[in-house]
């Protein structure tokens, strides 16, 4: 399958502290065997686009029954 680039914004956005809403997101990434790159603003998450699509669902979950009040999902082929 083709390649894609994933980028995640968890909020409430918190400088320097990402808080448990953003740390469950990247565990589910990783859970699903993705590689998450958290910058400044966004986590970056580079895969299989199949892949990147059956852990979108729980990365939204983790976020919002972490604390999360929105989340921003952009996903391109690569």
């Amino acid at each position: 399958m083709a390649n894609a680039h994933l980028e995640v914004l968890v909020e409430p956005f918190r400088e320097n502290d990402p808080g448990p809403h953003v740390s469950a997101v990247i565990e589910a990434a990783t859970a699903a065997g993705l590689v998450p790159d958290m910058g400044p603003f966004a986590t970056e998450i580079q895969g299989d686009i199949d892949v990147l699509a059956g852990a979108i669902a729980e990365m939204i979950r983790a976020g919002f029954s972490n604390g999360a009040t929105a989340m921003q999902l952009r996903i391109e082929t690569t």
